[in-house]
């Protein structure tokens, strides 16, 4: 069998019309079929403000985190453009990144997440344009600065910027200048709400403002069957992706060698937050899902061989089943 993925990597006009409909079809399967999820409890006004809003499950949220997802997907496409990812002009980040949102029926109610998610693609676009410079004060800040506000709404996500930390070195642009305006960046925010919390509510409990609950959970009781053989799945095709990633990286630029050493360091590091936070896990599913697509899309743009195009297939296939076996207790 021969499969070849050239026409989906650059697609036509109507055809990417078509696969990006076909995702918002997956999607709204969900609502429509009454299939909804629950969400994750964040414990912050902020994010009790959205979702009084947005009630989780209802149209209108649904709509909404759409909106966000389509967002971001074009952030994905120009944050390739710019950086270079992947070398070549390819639609597959934007594809991969909407499968797997619209498959994952736990992110449509979570419009803090998807929120999240379009802030921390800005971050990155400022921590990516730091290679080598080591003076490139403004961009930690503000790339901190993004990241914090996303902590204002999910706690645990200020546990990235250590995260990033480890990225400056990795881009060689880490310096006491560049460590100092993170810093600040990421204090900032937390100033700015304190300061307005204060002056609104001055008898407030400031120590219920930020709260790290650590929930380790990492009994397969709480997933179901389905739940277990899609993620050994997807994950089995994350490494045999990233095994054919690093197979021709020679053939990158060292700037983008340093990124996607960053975005798989990174996309570990999610996994381990999300375990240690499970209370949390959907509020980083946004996040993974965007790391994910781009990692898997380099190989899959790049070595165009029958092998990488059955696993593309193989990878559809998965999600698929998963969106069905979601109308089945198994």
């Amino acid at each position: 069998m021969r499969v070849s993925l050239k026409n989906i990597i650059v697609p036509s006009i109507p055809l990417a019309v078509f696969l990006v409909g076909t995702c918002f079809v997956v999607w709204m399967s969900a609502y429509v079929g009454a299939r909804y999820s629950t969400f994750a409890t964040q414990n912050t006004s902020i994010a009790d403000s959205l979702q009084s809003i947005f009630l989780p499950n209802s149209l209108l949220s649904n709509l909404a985190c759409i909106a966000f997802t389509l967002l971001n997907a074009f952030l994905v496409a120009q944050i390739n453009n710019r950086f270079t990812i992947v070398r070549t002009r390819t639609f597959l980040p934007i594809l991969i990144f909407l499968i797997l949102m619209g498959c994952w029926n736990q992110t449509h109610a979570s419009i803090d997440a998807n929120l999240g998610l379009t802030f921390f693609i800005l971050a990155l676009f400022n921590f990516f344009s730091m290679s080598r410079d080591r003076k490139a004060s403004e961009q930690a800040f503000m790339g901190s600065f993004l990241i914090s506000l996303i902590s204002l709404f999910i706690n645990p996500f200020i546990l990235i910027i250590p995260v990033c930390w480890i990225g400056f070195m990795i881009f060689q642009c880490f310096s006491l200048r560049t460590f100092l305006a993170s810093v600040f960046g990421t204090l900032s925010p937390w100033i700015l709400y304190l300061t307005f919390v204060y002056l609104q509510h001055p008898e407030s409990d400031y120590s219920q403002l930020f709260n790290l609950k650590i929930n380790v959970d990492l009994s397969l009781t709480t997933f179901t069957l389905s739940e277990i053989i899609y993620s050994a799945a997807i994950g089995l095709i994350m490494i045999i992706s990233i095994a054919g990633l690093y197979s021709i990286t020679n053939s990158d630029a060292i700037n983008t060698r340093n990124k996607l050493n960053f975005l798989l360091f990174l996309l570990i590091s999610l996994i381990v937050i999300s375990f240690i936070f499970r209370n949390q896990f959907i509020s980083f599913l946004p996040v993974i899902a965007l790391v994910y697509s781009m990692l898997i899309s380099h190989p899959l743009t790049l070595k165009q061989n029958n092998f990488y195009g059955i696993l593309f297939l193989i990878f559809c296939l998965f999600n698929l089943a998963f969106v069905i076996s979601k109308y089945f207790i198994f």
